[in-house]
């Protein structure tokens, strides 16, 4: 179910870059877009060169940067489960606004309603997976979030596709839907209990030891298992307060690192910020609208096989690997695509058929390239480094790094579209390579490692066994100062 929390994000990502193209929605709201797509004289680049239009769709990670700060804290005081219960009930309401809109204010308001939404959601759905699942399957757990939220996308995309053709008021259609994953997520709240952890934390040992049986078997035996959640929960106790403040001491240097890392060159590759624009994109390189969903809906469809792949090889294969060769193929596609760009696409005129086909392709490519790593890995990463005293403040700091540089670069895609043209591409591969050498030189390998025993990881690593150990004295000297 906590899977499922995927699916609110990936649907409202999906929807709107289909919207945002679609005539019917920009007669309404943005007509001197509109009036700028048909202009045959403007830059093929510059078409959908909107500051207004891209906040329609920016500001939603706004939205769910702040919400997701202010949830690291709820959730401590009322658990997991309630979390996503409330997330999903502020989805519902801004999937209302924006399906019964008549002016751009409901519009942008709605749009936040879903991102406190998505912000909530996404601060308790990855920990909810890291906390619940076995050690050795808990990549292919946290995954699942990912492949939810691929769903979501692809969902949306399909549905773009079929309203594209209603005059209109196809776009109320598209938006409007998005109360239904919402709806799927407060049903199945109600119907779950908190995670162990959590439970623990607030002092539910009963309660934590029978979600333990109910999570792995009634007849499985949960003892050992509590034990090593108790304890670790009451060496975090002893220094619940200033979470935050603790991950920026030097003992939890490497944590801070890595935690700021990941999420920030995953966003500069720029391939989230495509994916929301790609019917934007194909229209810039020459497809009609239909084919430009199609377009979209076929990388999506690659995009969720790449996904599920990804969930079966990564506790087998590692997350380095996939890090590091998956990225290696979404740069080489990068490259490609931006080549392919700078000769055949011409400032007025459309791509020829062939090369905009060639560039389909490799989009392809690179989609599945990507999300056969960089996307679900991350989510699994950033889920399980965490030791249990700031776990919930580490993803709540990584999610709203994330969210504030979507928002960031989708303010200014159109505009660097634009304004570098094809350069775009070459801007987001070079930020690409730099993530590879970090996570080979930096990123130590966590797969198979049971979260109480996440410390240890670091003390193997070349570089940062020296704050990794000065955290193990520091953690026992906090235990003994207690005793």
């Amino acid at each position: 179910m906590a899977a499922s929390c995927g699916l609110i994000y990936g649907y409202d990502n999906g929807v709107s870059g289909g919207v945002t193209q679609m005539e019917s929605f920009l007669s309404d709201f943005f007509p001197e877009v509109l009036t700028g797509t048909k202009d045959t004289n403007r830059s093929i680049y510059c078409k959908y060169d909107n500051q207004w239009l891209t906040t329609f769709t920016s500001s939603l990670f706004i939205a769910s940067a702040l919400s997701s700060i202010v949830a690291s804290h709820v959730t401590r005081k009322v658990g997991r489960q309630a979390i996503m219960l409330f997330g999903s009930a502020l989805f519902l309401a801004g999937a209302v606004i924006n399906a019964a809109a008549v002016n751009l204010t409901m519009i942008i308001v709605g749009r936040m309603l879903l991102g406190f939404g998505i912000g909530f959601t996404f601060q308790s759905a990855p920990v909810y997976h890291s906390e619940t699942a076995p050690a050795k399957w808990r990549g292919a757990f946290a995954s699942a979030y990912n492949a939810f939220s691929v769903m979501g996308t692809l969902s949306a995309t399909v549905t773009n596709y079929f309203t594209d053709e209603i005059p209109g008021w196809g776009w109320r259609v598209s938006l409007g839907l998005a109360g239904v994953p919402g709806t799927l997520l407060a049903v199945g709240a109600l119907f779950v209990s908190d995670t162990p952890s959590s439970l623990v934390l607030r002092g539910h040992t009963d309660k934590a030891r029978a979600a333990l049986r109910r999570i792995r078997g009634a007849n499985a035996d949960v003892d050992g298992e509590l034990k090593d959640i108790v304890g670790a929960v009451e060496a975090a106790s002893r220094n619940d307060d200033g979470a935050f403040r603790r991950l920026f001491s030097k003992e939890y240097r490497q944590y801070l690192v890595v935690g700021v890392a990941l999420p920030v060159f995953y966003e500069l590759t720029g391939v989230s910020v495509i994916s929301v624009f790609l019917p934007v994109v194909f229209r810039t390189v020459g497809f009609s609208s239909q084919k430009a969903i199609l377009g979209a809906v076929i990388n999506f469809s690659v995009n969720l096989v790449a996904t599920l792949l990804s969930s079966f090889v990564m506790d087998r294969t590692g997350r380095r690997f996939l890090l590091v060769a998956g990225g290696l193929c979404a740069t080489v596609c990068q490259v490609a695509i931006s080549l392919i760009m700078a000769a055949h696409l011409g400032a007025i005129a459309a791509m020829p058929h062939n090369y905009a086909t060639g560039v389909l392709v490799m989009l392809l490519l690179c989609t599945f390239s990507f999300s056969a790593s960089w996307a679900p890995v991350r989510w699994a990463v950033t889920s399980e480094i965490y030791p249990v005293e700031v776990r919930s403040a580490g993803q709540a700091m990584s999610i709203s790094i994330w969210l504030c540089l979507t928002f960031t670069e989708l303010q200014v895609f159109i505009k660097m579209l634009c304004t570098m043209k094809y350069g775009v591409l070459l801007f987001h591969a070079g930020w690409l390579l730099v993530g590879i050498i970090f996570v080979a030189v930096f990123l130590p390998e966590t797969k198979g490692v049971p979260l109480e025993v996440m410390r240890s990881v670091w003390i193997r690593h070349w570089y940062w066994r020296k704050f990794a150990e000065e955290d193990m004295i520091y953690s026992q000297d906090t235990t003994n100062s207690n005793l």
